[in-house]
């Protein structure tokens, strides 16, 4: 076998010696007994008789990489996202705002009709009281969550909310899924699990079974909560007030195009 691999590297036209390439020789030499090429990779191998070295693998990094105080635990992210146009027999399109936080994993989905920036505002709202505040909250580009695309500069409603109350919003990059890894995997796994698993009457049907399913999805995610960043108690008597003056800091994820130009809030 090793003397048909050195024969084909040194002769072979096609410059072909690799494992397939000498099971086809021994086939056409009509050898009694031929080796799988798994058989044959493995004597290879074993023999040191392999040019291309083994396949490097690198660890995958920590979650929030690009965040610091995230990817140390030192502080919780919150990932908000909709899952847009699910059709209900007979029904309406519904959508599914949803959340999850990085460490803890923390679910949440609000199945409704229609999801808006007020929507949005109130289903933060009711996280937030309920769990406490994250250092950071991650949302995709849409207008929803955003605000308006047309005129520069414009701060939408939900990054006042999250900096009012202290929490430093992060807009992902379009189109580059590699930072919404978590929340896309709620996402999947919510779809799988409830939406495609049963038939649903009606809306409050749907909101009744993902209920029961984001409760059964905590308690599995309960050792996590153990181990995941404190989070901030949502203040007392806290009045939102969409008009008043931004202050803070707001994160803009955002890759260069060709000529080094980056694309932020209309400039």
């Amino acid at each position: 076998m090793l003397s048909i691999r050195r024969e084909l590297k040194e002769r072979s036209i096609l410059g072909e010696y690799g494992a397939p390439a000498i099971q086809a020789a021994m086939h056409e030499r009509a050898h009694k007994l031929v080796p799988s090429v798994a058989t044959i990779s493995r004597i290879l191998v074993r023999h040191g008789a392999v040019d291309a070295g083994g396949r490097q693998r690198r660890p995958a990094p920590p979650r929030g990489w690009y965040l610091p105080a995230v990817a140390q635990g030192k502080a919780e992210l919150d990932s908000l996202d909709v899952i847009e146009d699910l059709k209900l027999k007979g029904g309406p399109l519904i959508s599914v705002l949803t959340a999850t936080s990085l460490h803890a994993g923390e679910v949440q989905a609000w199945p409704s009709e229609h999801v808006s920036a007020k929507s949005v505002l109130d289903c933060l709202i009711e996280r937030w009281l309920e769990l406490g505040l994250p250092s950071f909250a991650q949302f995709d580009n849409d207008t929803v969550f955003q605000g308006a695309h047309q005129w520069p500069d414009a701060i939408g409603r939900v990054s006042r909310l999250c900096l009012a109350l202290g929490v430093i919003p992060v807009f992902a990059p379009p189109r580059e899924p590699g930072f919404q890894n978590s929340i896309e995997s709620f996402n999947g796994l919510w779809q799988a699990k409830v939406w495609q698993r049963f038939e649903f009457d009606d809306l409050p049907d749907l909101i009744v079974h993902s209920g029961h399913y984001i409760e059964a999805r905590r308690q599995r995610n309960a050792q996590r909560l153990e181990c995941a960043p404190a989070r901030r108690s949502f203040p007392t008597n806290f009045r939102f007030d969409p008009r008043a003056r931004v202050q803070g800091t707001l994160i803009y994820l955002r890759r260069s195009d060709a000529k080094g130009r980056v694309h932020l809030l209309g400039h």
